[in-house]
């Protein structure tokens, strides 16, 4: 049987993650073709629509999403509204679009976190740069530094600590792009740390401990990535993935210098290259394992 791998580096072969989901597949008699998104076609000239994916003559019954290319407007929601076809046609969509729309986007992250209880930290979003710097200015006075990043982004990129020395950002920025993403800064003490949990069907699979050289941890920045479990923040990792309604999710959370646990992003597409090679769990098998498991359940 013939398994779409969604990416947005077809192009490449996949990607390092896209060779792995393959021969996780291949281990169980499925033959993976990695898929554009862009290169797929809605079809509603006859009386039931269609999808067409390259490679495939048929609806597949199963698709791994393992990544949505940037464009405009138009063509991300056209790529999206792919994936929501598929799912509505039959076809399991891991992780489907209505969870990646939930995680790509910070805003709706946090909110969802602060809806079902998960401990995270102050946010607010807005586009009115006065707001915003009303906002940070009052934050500030009470002696507290922000963090602004890009409501769309990921590793890190355009992540920026706000204080009173700070230059504040004007919504021309590429990094703001028209929207203010403000949280409260976790201090997490002398040593800089946070902890990127695996979460699979609402399970921990593995986590690792990032220590960075600087305030930012994340291994893209070049943070030092040990092995690390902790059933405090496993337990954590899994609330948060619940009030996400994920099939499978990395978590990333910090520990203040008080000990106080935080929950500071979700990610519905994460590498987990770096977690790979501090844990012995196969990630791409308990992937694809779980994705056979659920099709066959229903």
């Amino acid at each position: 049987m013939r398994v779409p791998i969604i990416t947005d580096e077809a192009a490449q072969a996949g990607g390092w993650h896209g060779m792995a989901l393959q021969q996780a597949f291949a281990a169980r008699g499925y033959e993976a073709i990695f898929v554009e998104l862009q290169d797929c076609v809605i079809d509603l000239s006859n009386t039931q629509p269609r999808i067409s994916l390259p490679g495939f003559s048929t609806l597949p019954k199963i698709a791994f999403i393992r990544g949505v290319a940037a464009g405009t407007l138009q063509q991300v929601i056209t790529r999206l509204n792919i994936l929501h076809m598929l799912r509505l046609l039959g076809t399991k969509v891991y992780n489907d679009a209505k969870a990646i729309e939930r995680t790509v986007d910070k805003g709706m992250t946090s909110f969802l976190l602060k809806q079902h209880g998960v401990t995270t930290p102050a946010t607010w979003v807005c586009e009115s740069r006065h707001k915003a710097h009303q906002l940070i200015k009052e934050q500030v006075i009470q002696g507290k530094t922000l963090v602004i990043k890009p409501l769309f982004g990921s590793q890190g990129q355009g992540v920026r600590l706000l204080d009173s020395d700070s230059k504040f950002p004007v919504p021309k920025d590429a990094f703001v792009d028209g929207v203010y993403y403000c949280q409260t800064y976790i201090d997490s003490g002398d040593t800089h740390h946070d902890f990127r949990v695996f979460v699979v069907n609402n399970q921990s699979v593995a986590t690792m401990r990032r220590s960075g050289s600087g305030w930012l941890n994340n291994m893209a920045q070049g943070a030092n990535c040990v092995g690390e479990q902790d059933k405090q923040v496993e337990a954590l990792a899994v609330q948060a993935a619940k009030a996400l309604d994920i099939d499978y999710c990395g978590v990333d959370i910090m520990r203040d210098k008080d000990g106080g646990l935080w929950v500071i992003e979700v990610n519905s597409i994460p590498a987990w290259r770096g977690l790979q090679s501090v844990t012995h769990v196969n990630i791409a098998q308990t992937l694809v394992d779980d994705l056979i498991s659920k099709t066959n359940s229903e």
